[in-house]
């Protein structure tokens, strides 16, 4: 078959490419030429227009267009602009994190029409191009079914690493379930080996420490491969703020878990420790500071300096995954983007729930 494929981000350019490569037809479409241009000069077919991208697809009724642009109103807005141009009969994909709520919705409008609305809740990464991508999918059998010769050559092999969840709307919520248990492991490999770091009377080192656990370790797993790798070349991490970014599963899982009274305390709290790290100065925290020198008269630290914290651009493309390693994130690829640019660079436009035209 042959798909469109609109937005040709770090996901979606290495989507488009990984689908080349594996001999299928995909047409891609970004609102950057610098995007569309860079996927032709690696064997892809462009399209400088939306009109372009469908036409290029085949007949009405055949069509497929995976969308993988942020989450939250620009995930809307393409969505509802494919469906004032597909067909009864075609495929609209959202490989994005959306809400499984919003998802939900979506297919009903668009089933209104007529037009499929499959989605796929997407993990792998930059790694993706060369390791092949976690799909969970939501959507009718009959429309997973024809998307089953994209899947397999998306997936790490044709017949693991993907699967339908069940109905529209499945898809992201087992992907959101799955950030929000990600957050839990990456937080508390964080806490570990920050507590190993302090213990310096021992003289541990972190790199032997990441290597061992790999092998034959219960807590062994990908995340601590690429820790393990990062403190194997001696990555420093002195220049990187520790804002931590994030997209809205953490939170959402959260919301989940309080609406169907099961309890998630771990993925709670590392969704909390994210939203500290975003701020520049705790109020709680000087507040405290406050109380304690106004009932013991203690030393208190003050401000000198705000917090200045500048953005390394998002990974390209084709590039290769370990241009994303800790050791070679430099200050000197810093760049000035405006707040919204910002936002879709570390993951943060679809933090809030879409609904129709908002």
């Amino acid at each position: 078959m042959k798909m469109g494929m609109v937005g040709l981000g770090k996901m979606g350019g290495n989507m488009v490419l990984r689908l080349t490569q594996g001999g299928q037809q995909v047409v891609g479409y970004d609102r950057s030429e610098e995007s569309v241009a860079l996927i032709e000069s690696q064997g892809a077919q462009g399209a400088r227009t939306v009109d372009e991208l469908i036409a290029a697809l085949g007949e009405p009724g055949t069509r497929a267009v995976w969308v993988m642009v942020p989450s939250g109103a620009i995930t809307q807005a393409v969505i509802d602009d494919l469906a004032e141009r597909l067909s009864p009969g075609d495929i609209i994909i959202d490989g994005g994190n959306s809400n499984y709520k919003d998802t939900m919705r979506r297919g009903e409008e668009l089933g209104r029409r007529g037009i499929h609305f499959v989605d796929v809740g997407t993990s792998g990464g930059v790694w993706g191009l060369t390791e092949g991508y976690a799909m969970m999918v939501g959507g009718s059998v009959e429309a997973v079914e024809r998307l089953r010769p994209i899947l397999e050559v998306l997936a790490p092999a044709p017949g693991r690493g993907w699967g339908r969840m069940g109905p529209t709307g499945s898809g992201h919520y087992v992907k959101m379930v799955h950030n929000g248990i990600e957050y839990g492991m990456m937080q508390a490999y964080a806490e570990g080996f920050e507590l190993l770091h302090a213990r310096e009377d021992f003289g541990l080192d972190m790199a032997q420490i990441a290597e061992l656990w790999r092998h034959g370790s219960v807590i062994r797993s990908w995340l601590l491969d690429l820790t393990a790798e990062a403190l194997s070349n001696a990555a420093d991490f002195s220049s990187l703020s520790d804002y931590v970014a994030d997209s809205g599963e953490g939170r959402w899982t959260v919301i989940d878990s309080i609406e169907l009274g099961v309890p998630a305390p771990v993925i709670t709290l590392a969704t909390q420790m994210r939203f500290r790290s975003q701020q520049e100065v705790s109020y709680a925290g000087q507040m405290l500071s406050a109380m304690r020198r106004a009932f013991g008269g203690h030393a208190v630290k003050v401000l000198d300096v705000a917090r200045q914290d500048t953005v390394v651009p998002e990974v390209q493309p084709g590039d290769h995954p370990k241009a994303a390693a800790p050791e070679n994130i430099s200050a000197s690829t810093t760049t000035d983007t405006g707040s919204q640019g910002q936002a879709e660079q570390l993951g943060e436009t679809g933090q809030q729930r879409v609904l129709g035209d908002t």
